[in-house]
């Protein structure tokens, strides 16, 4: 993962966490805007179906490693450096 965007995600840590168990039954798919300074939760099927066919397929597997090992999916939106990345980040982790 882009080494600037994981600091983010650990600068985020704990809202990302709060905003993924405030949902957590749902199983959401979490989006870190760093432009818009928000945090997102999404159901996965709404924001699967919001990617290009290929990113669906991609999710799809990276979705179902991180339900089998209670791990956050969690998008890193950057408009300004054009990234839009996406990594697992295990929800026991005191930290990224």
């Amino acid at each position: 993962m882009h080494e600037h965007c994981m600091m983010i995600v650990q600068d985020h840590w704990d809202t990302i966490v709060r905003a993924y168990l405030d949902f957590e039954e749902k199983k959401p798919i979490i989006l870190l805007d760093i432009q818009k300074h928000k945090i997102y939760a999404y159901p996965y099927q709404d924001f699967k179906e919001d990617l290009p066919a290929l990113s669906q397929k991609m999710l799809e597997k990276q979705y179902r490693e991180a339900i089998k090992k209670r791990q956050i999916v969690i998008f890193v939106l950057d408009s300004k450096e054009r990234v839009f990345i996406s990594c697992n980040f295990a929800i026991d982790d005191n930290k990224a």
